[in-house]
Protein backbone atom coordinates (compact mmCIF):
# COMPACT_ATOMS: atom_id res chain seq x y z
CA UNK A 1 0.00 0.00 0.00
CA UNK A 2 1.36 3.42 -0.93
CA UNK A 3 0.86 6.53 1.09
CA UNK A 4 -1.53 9.08 -0.32
CA UNK A 5 0.06 12.23 -1.68
CA UNK A 6 -0.52 15.23 0.57
CA UNK A 7 -3.33 17.51 -0.49
CA UNK A 8 -2.23 20.56 -2.43
CA UNK A 9 -2.20 23.70 -0.36
CA UNK A 10 -4.84 26.23 -1.47
CA UNK A 11 -4.09 29.79 -2.50
CA UNK A 12 -5.37 32.75 -0.51
CA UNK A 13 -6.31 36.26 -1.62
CA UNK A 14 -7.17 39.13 0.72
CA UNK A 15 -9.09 42.14 -0.58
CA UNK A 16 -9.16 45.45 1.32
CA UNK A 17 -11.35 48.24 -0.12
CA UNK A 18 -10.07 51.70 0.83
CA UNK A 19 -11.54 55.18 0.47
CA UNK A 20 -9.86 58.27 1.95
CA UNK A 21 -7.85 56.17 4.40
CA UNK A 22 -4.60 58.17 4.17
CA UNK A 23 -4.28 58.40 7.96
CA UNK A 24 -5.03 54.72 8.49
CA UNK A 25 -2.79 52.90 5.99
CA UNK A 26 0.29 52.63 8.22
CA UNK A 27 -1.75 51.30 11.11
CA UNK A 28 -3.66 48.64 9.22
CA UNK A 29 -0.63 47.46 7.25
CA UNK A 30 1.41 47.10 10.45
CA UNK A 31 -1.21 44.74 11.87
CA UNK A 32 -2.43 42.99 8.70
CA UNK A 33 0.86 41.98 7.07
CA UNK A 34 2.19 40.00 10.08
CA UNK A 35 -1.07 38.02 10.21
CA UNK A 36 -0.77 37.07 6.53
CA UNK A 37 2.92 36.24 6.88
CA UNK A 38 2.07 33.83 9.72
CA UNK A 39 -0.40 32.06 7.40
CA UNK A 40 2.19 31.36 4.68
CA UNK A 41 2.86 27.71 5.69
CA UNK A 42 -0.82 26.88 5.14
CA UNK A 43 -1.13 28.36 1.63
CA UNK A 44 0.89 27.91 -1.53
CA UNK A 45 0.48 31.60 -2.35
CA UNK A 46 -0.97 34.63 -0.56
CA UNK A 47 -1.74 37.90 -2.29
CA UNK A 48 -3.09 41.11 -0.81
CA UNK A 49 -5.08 43.42 -3.08
CA UNK A 50 -5.62 46.99 -1.87
CA UNK A 51 -8.42 48.67 -3.82
CA UNK A 52 -8.38 52.46 -3.74
CA UNK A 53 -11.93 53.55 -4.55
CA UNK A 54 -11.13 56.93 -6.06
CA UNK A 55 -9.84 58.57 -2.88
CA UNK A 56 -9.44 62.35 -2.86
CA UNK A 57 -6.48 62.24 -0.46
CA UNK A 58 -3.11 60.43 -0.65
CA UNK A 59 -4.58 56.97 0.01
CA UNK A 60 -3.40 55.56 -3.33
CA UNK A 61 0.16 56.78 -2.80
CA UNK A 62 0.18 55.28 0.69
CA UNK A 63 -1.15 51.97 -0.62
CA UNK A 64 1.41 51.89 -3.45
CA UNK A 65 4.15 52.30 -0.85
CA UNK A 66 3.16 48.91 0.61
CA UNK A 67 3.90 47.02 -2.60
CA UNK A 68 6.87 44.73 -2.06
CA UNK A 69 6.82 45.14 1.72
CA UNK A 70 5.14 41.86 2.67
CA UNK A 71 7.48 38.97 3.51
CA UNK A 72 6.43 36.40 0.90
CA UNK A 73 3.11 38.21 0.34
CA UNK A 74 2.26 39.61 -3.10
CA UNK A 75 0.95 43.10 -2.27
CA UNK A 76 -0.71 45.10 -5.05
CA UNK A 77 -2.65 48.37 -5.10
CA UNK A 78 -5.21 49.22 -7.78
CA UNK A 79 -7.43 52.26 -8.17
CA UNK A 80 -10.79 53.14 -9.66
CA UNK A 81 -9.76 56.70 -10.45
CA UNK A 82 -13.20 57.91 -9.35
CA UNK A 83 -15.24 56.86 -6.34
CA UNK A 84 -17.63 54.06 -7.29
CA UNK A 85 -18.65 52.62 -3.93
CA UNK A 86 -17.86 49.66 -1.69
CA UNK A 87 -19.62 47.10 -3.87
CA UNK A 88 -17.64 48.20 -6.93
CA UNK A 89 -14.40 47.91 -4.93
CA UNK A 90 -15.33 44.39 -3.82
CA UNK A 91 -16.16 43.45 -7.41
CA UNK A 92 -12.77 44.73 -8.56
CA UNK A 93 -11.11 42.71 -5.82
CA UNK A 94 -12.88 39.51 -6.83
CA UNK A 95 -11.97 40.08 -10.47
CA UNK A 96 -8.31 40.97 -9.87
CA UNK A 97 -7.51 38.04 -7.56
CA UNK A 98 -7.50 34.31 -8.24
CA UNK A 99 -7.11 32.76 -4.80
CA UNK A 100 -8.96 29.54 -4.07
CA UNK A 101 -10.12 31.38 -0.96
CA UNK A 102 -10.84 35.12 -0.93
CA UNK A 103 -11.04 37.09 2.30
CA UNK A 104 -12.60 40.56 2.36
CA UNK A 105 -11.97 42.86 5.28
CA UNK A 106 -12.54 46.46 6.29
CA UNK A 107 -9.47 48.69 6.37
CA UNK A 108 -10.58 50.35 9.59
CA UNK A 109 -10.07 47.43 11.97
CA UNK A 110 -13.69 47.13 13.07
CA UNK A 111 -12.93 43.41 13.05
CA UNK A 112 -9.31 42.74 14.09
CA UNK A 113 -7.07 41.33 11.37
CA UNK A 114 -5.82 38.87 13.99
CA UNK A 115 -9.20 37.15 13.59
CA UNK A 116 -8.48 36.14 9.97
CA UNK A 117 -7.02 32.72 10.93
CA UNK A 118 -10.08 32.04 13.06
CA UNK A 119 -12.36 33.11 10.20
CA UNK A 120 -10.57 30.69 7.87
CA UNK A 121 -10.90 27.86 10.38
CA UNK A 122 -14.69 27.95 9.91
CA UNK A 123 -14.32 27.35 6.16
CA UNK A 124 -14.77 23.59 6.24
CA UNK A 125 -15.19 21.73 2.90
CA UNK A 126 -18.98 21.99 2.88
CA UNK A 127 -19.05 25.74 3.59
CA UNK A 128 -19.06 28.29 0.78
CA UNK A 129 -18.82 31.53 2.78
CA UNK A 130 -17.90 32.34 6.37
CA UNK A 131 -19.06 35.70 7.67
CA UNK A 132 -18.31 37.57 10.86
CA UNK A 133 -21.49 37.81 12.93
CA UNK A 134 -21.84 40.37 15.73
CA UNK A 135 -25.57 39.63 15.89
CA UNK A 136 -24.99 35.95 16.59
CA UNK A 137 -25.95 35.04 20.20
CA UNK A 138 -22.24 34.61 20.94
CA UNK A 139 -21.21 37.83 19.15
CA UNK A 140 -21.35 41.38 20.43
CA UNK A 141 -20.92 45.13 19.95
CA UNK A 142 -18.36 47.47 21.50
CA UNK A 143 -18.46 51.28 21.43
CA UNK A 144 -20.48 51.52 18.21
CA UNK A 145 -23.03 54.38 18.24
CA UNK A 146 -26.57 52.95 18.42
CA UNK A 147 -27.72 54.86 15.32
CA UNK A 148 -25.03 53.03 13.32
CA UNK A 149 -26.54 49.70 14.30
CA UNK A 150 -30.19 50.40 13.52
CA UNK A 151 -29.86 49.86 9.77
CA UNK A 152 -27.46 46.91 9.91
CA UNK A 153 -29.34 45.05 12.63
CA UNK A 154 -32.76 45.84 11.14
CA UNK A 155 -31.70 44.77 7.65
CA UNK A 156 -30.28 41.50 8.98
CA UNK A 157 -33.55 40.77 10.80
CA UNK A 158 -35.51 41.18 7.57
CA UNK A 159 -33.06 39.03 5.58
CA UNK A 160 -33.42 36.34 8.23
CA UNK A 161 -37.17 36.32 7.55
CA UNK A 162 -36.76 36.42 3.76
CA UNK A 163 -33.78 34.09 3.30
CA UNK A 164 -32.47 32.00 6.20
CA UNK A 165 -33.21 32.38 9.90
CA UNK A 166 -30.05 30.50 10.84
CA UNK A 167 -27.92 33.41 9.60
CA UNK A 168 -27.90 36.28 12.10
CA UNK A 169 -25.72 38.87 10.28
CA UNK A 170 -26.01 39.68 6.58
CA UNK A 171 -24.13 42.98 6.45
CA UNK A 172 -20.52 42.30 7.54
CA UNK A 173 -17.66 42.72 5.08
CA UNK A 174 -15.29 40.55 7.13
CA UNK A 175 -15.68 37.23 5.28
CA UNK A 176 -13.97 34.27 3.66
CA UNK A 177 -15.33 33.04 0.31
CA UNK A 178 -14.56 29.97 -1.75
CA UNK A 179 -13.68 30.81 -5.35
CA UNK A 180 -16.38 28.50 -6.68
CA UNK A 181 -19.02 30.64 -4.96
CA UNK A 182 -17.65 33.83 -6.51
CA UNK A 183 -17.56 32.17 -9.92
CA UNK A 184 -21.16 31.01 -9.59
CA UNK A 185 -23.03 34.11 -8.41
CA UNK A 186 -23.31 37.74 -9.42
CA UNK A 187 -24.15 40.91 -7.52
CA UNK A 188 -25.19 44.27 -8.91
CA UNK A 189 -24.83 46.76 -6.07
CA UNK A 190 -21.99 49.27 -6.11
CA UNK A 191 -22.60 50.45 -2.55
CA UNK A 192 -22.76 48.97 0.95
CA UNK A 193 -25.71 46.77 -0.04
CA UNK A 194 -23.20 44.49 -1.81
CA UNK A 195 -22.31 42.74 1.46
CA UNK A 196 -25.89 41.57 1.95
CA UNK A 197 -26.47 40.92 -1.75
CA UNK A 198 -23.48 38.57 -2.01
CA UNK A 199 -24.58 36.55 1.01
CA UNK A 200 -28.24 36.41 -0.01
CA UNK A 201 -27.47 35.39 -3.59
CA UNK A 202 -25.03 32.71 -2.43
CA UNK A 203 -27.54 31.24 0.02
CA UNK A 204 -30.40 31.28 -2.50
CA UNK A 205 -28.09 29.57 -4.98
CA UNK A 206 -27.70 26.70 -2.52
CA UNK A 207 -24.32 27.44 -0.95
CA UNK A 208 -23.86 26.84 2.76
CA UNK A 209 -23.04 29.82 4.97
CA UNK A 210 -21.24 29.65 8.32
CA UNK A 211 -21.04 32.40 10.91
CA UNK A 212 -18.10 33.25 13.12
CA UNK A 213 -19.40 35.00 16.25
CA UNK A 214 -17.48 38.27 16.41
CA UNK A 215 -17.25 41.58 18.24
CA UNK A 216 -18.05 44.62 16.11
CA UNK A 217 -16.02 47.63 17.26
CA UNK A 218 -16.07 51.29 16.36
CA UNK A 219 -13.29 52.26 13.95
CA UNK A 220 -10.21 53.66 15.66
CA UNK A 221 -9.06 56.03 12.89
CA UNK A 222 -11.06 58.19 10.47
CA UNK A 223 -14.79 58.33 9.96
CA UNK A 224 -17.35 55.96 8.48
CA UNK A 225 -18.12 56.43 4.79
CA UNK A 226 -21.63 54.96 5.07
CA UNK A 227 -24.58 57.14 4.06
CA UNK A 228 -27.46 55.66 6.01
CA UNK A 229 -30.44 57.04 4.04
CA UNK A 230 -28.98 55.88 0.72
CA UNK A 231 -28.13 52.45 2.12
CA UNK A 232 -31.62 52.09 3.59
CA UNK A 233 -33.21 52.73 0.19
CA UNK A 234 -30.91 50.17 -1.41
CA UNK A 235 -31.82 47.50 1.14
CA UNK A 236 -35.55 48.15 0.79
CA UNK A 237 -35.38 47.78 -2.99
CA UNK A 238 -33.31 44.62 -2.80
CA UNK A 239 -35.52 43.08 -0.12
CA UNK A 240 -38.51 43.67 -2.39
CA UNK A 241 -36.68 41.84 -5.17
CA UNK A 242 -35.83 38.94 -2.85
CA UNK A 243 -39.45 38.67 -1.71
CA UNK A 244 -40.62 38.61 -5.33
CA UNK A 245 -38.15 35.82 -6.11
CA UNK A 246 -39.26 33.80 -3.12
CA UNK A 247 -42.87 34.18 -4.25
CA UNK A 248 -41.98 33.13 -7.79
CA UNK A 249 -42.66 36.58 -9.22
CA UNK A 250 -39.12 37.43 -10.26
CA UNK A 251 -36.13 35.83 -11.90
CA UNK A 252 -34.75 33.05 -9.71
CA UNK A 253 -31.22 33.24 -8.38
CA UNK A 254 -29.23 30.35 -9.73
CA UNK A 255 -25.65 29.33 -10.31
CA UNK A 256 -24.12 30.30 -13.63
Amino acid sequence: MTDKAPAARPTLSVVVPCYNEEGNVDQFSATLLPVLEALRPEYSNIDLLLVDDGSSDRTLEELKSLEGRGDGIDVRAVTHGVNKGLGAAIRTGFRETRGDIVVTTDSDGTYPFSEIPKLLSYLTPEIGIVTASPYHPDGGIENVPPHRLVLSRGASVLYRVLVDRKIHTYTALFRAHRREVLDAITFESNDFLACAEILVNARLAGFEIAEMPAILRSRAVGTSKARLARILRSHVRFQGQVLARRMGLGAPISRK
